[in-house]
């Protein structure tokens, strides 16, 4: 590393150090080196395989889980935003991220600092050339402030890829907290709409178990009066038992179900409350929009293209490192040693030094570290381009599983139908002596088995719909962030504001000429 090291002091200095500001302000203008961001080209297909043509336009810009219709929902994902560990983690994370870029933006201006010392010394009668003489006074004072100033001068632009890096990742940090969002208010409306599926599959469990019971009770009778074997108590009393066993598995699904509802809301496990029943919530409209638009919808893809710019800028960083480091220091202050004289005219110093430092042979250091940044970049871009292909695939699930399952449903419904006209004939022909209770009995467990499915394809359906909102993303992320905690950051309204080219930009002129005029007064 080679340094080359430039001190001028005296008062004719002015108009040399005027000139090389101005120097050094035009070479601040150039670009920084390394490549400059562009968003990959995506293949997108033209539509969503399997959307329905009955979308609305704009829902996915408002929060869709009203259109349920159901204000415990609504509570419970309030309650969420407002408590949730892992929303208060990811906002706490971006304020780690907004410190990082204050740290790392400092760096392009001057770091200005003051210091005072007083001393009281006593020296060797043999501390210089001659020997002191006895007489002399071996003790004395000094006193001494100063304000000292510092600058690397970015003139190739590694600290300005720096702060780029550094900003996107403030910015990847903000999708982050929007994708924690998006996750939990999609998890806790399909953890609800499950709670309610689940509540209806015990009021069938238990109806069925009191209708067996009741039956039961009537086919003791039957046997005590020699009307019916034991073979067919039997068989009775094993249609009351499996009903019987069927309760506890719900019950415990319904148990564990709201402890997770609660550790969503940032609660100790316990009892959720009840709206309205899953057969009464409305079922929201599917919500318009073009593959394209998940580049910007979805906070993932967001977030990861954000990475992907914050890995390019550190590409620009490494190259930098080829080429000179310029830093400036000044200095400007009193010193004496007499305390009294410390601010007269005669005490002033100030000191102007400029600092080269060139990178001569380094071992492959450098390239070093320019092959790992450009790899981290190519990894950062293979994630991009997954994350959309990912969502892709999400979406065209998520409204492939509404289409089927609205069919099945609707194919369920009939067998539902047909099942109790089966069982009701069963009991007729029982009673009247043209079947056995074998009939009776099958045609009760699949009467069951069919309402238990219809209600478990139910909540499947009406979660089906969750899936499309939360595969889609949109505006509604938005909004469910403006019912957090606030951050407390007034970086996030400056960057939204902005493209992701500006991130390379160097600070306003009129704050370049600010900093020229500091330095023009310091040294003068």
């Amino acid at each position: 590393m080679l340094k080359v090291l430039i001190v001028k002091r005296g008062v004719d200095i002015y108009k040399l150090n005027l000139l090389y500001f101005v120097a050094i302000f035009l070479l601040s203008g150039c670009k920084a080196v390394g490549p400059d961001y562009e968003r990959p080209q995506i293949d997108t297909p033209q539509t969503f395989r399997f959307l329905d043509e009955n979308t609305s336009n704009n829902l996915a810009n408002t929060k869709w889980w009203q259109q349920f219709e159901d204000p415990v929902l609504n509570e419970l994902i309030a309650t969420a935003l407002e408590d949730n560990r892992d929303v208060k983690i990811a906002a706490a994370r971006i304020e780690e991220y907004i410190g990082r870029y204050g740290t790392t933006r400092s760096q392009l201006f001057p770091q200005v600092g003051a210091d005072a010392n007083a001393a009281r010394q006593r020296v060797t009668e043999n501390s210089g050339p001659e020997p002191l003489s006895p007489s002399a006074d071996r003790n004395y004072s000094s006193y001494q402030g100063t304000i000292s100033a510092s600058w690397e001068l970015d003139i190739w632009g590694k600290l300005r890829r720096q702060s780029e890096a550094a900003r996107a990742e403030v910015l990847a940090s903000e999708e982050g907290r929007r994708a924690v969002v998006l996750t939990l208010v999609s998890t806790v409306a399909a953890s609800y709409i499950n709670l309610r599926d689940l509540d209806l599959q015990l009021e069938i469990a238990k109806a069925t178990e009191e209708s067996r019971r009741a039956s039961l009770k009537i086919f003791e009778l039957r046997y005590e009066a020699s009307v019916i074997s034991e073979m067919v108590l039997a068989q009775n009393r094993s249609e009351y038992e499996f009903a019987v066993a069927s309760i506890p598995p719900i019950e415990m699904q319904i148990a564990q179900q709201e402890n997770a509802l609660s550790l969503l809301l940032g609660r100790n496990p316990g009892p959720i409350p009840r709206g309205q029943s899953i057969s009464k919530l409305d079922l929201p409209a599917i919500p318009e929009g073009l593959p394209s638009d998940l580049l910007e919808r979805r906070p993932d893809i967001v977030q990861a293209e954000q990475n992907l710019i914050a890995a390019n800028a550190q590409i620009g960083a490494a190259k930098a490192l080829y080429y000179p480091t310029i830093s400036l220091t000044g200095l400007l202050g009193v010193s004496s040693t007499q305390l009294s004289n410390l601010f007269s005219s005669s005490s002033g110093i100030w000191t102007f030094a400029g600092d080269a430092s060139v990178p001569i042979f380094t071992a492959g250091g450098i390239a070093g570290q320019v092959k790992q940044s450009e790899a981290i970049q190519q990894q950062a871009l293979l994630q991009y381009q997954q994350s959309i292909q990912n969502a892709f695939s999400e979406v065209s699930n998520a409204l492939i599983q509404h289409q089927k399952t609205k069919e099945q449903l609707a194919a369920l419904e009939k067998e539902l139908e047909a099942l109790r006209t089966y069982a009701r004939l069963a009991i007729l022909s029982y009673d009247n002596g043209y079947s056995s209770y074998l009939e009776v009995l099958d045609a009760q467990t699949s009467l069951f088995n069919a309402e238990l499915n219809y209600a478990q394809v139910q909540g499947t359906f009406y979660t089906s719909m969750v899936d499309i909102y939360k595969s889609m993303g949109g505006g509604w992320v938005v909004q469910a962030e403006g019912m957090t905690e606030p951050s407390s950051s007034e970086l996030n309204e400056q960057s939204t504001s902005e493209t992701p080219e500006s991130n390379s930009e160097l600070p306003e002129p009129s704050m370049l000429e600010n900093i020229k005029g500091y330095f023009r007064d310091l040294f003068d």
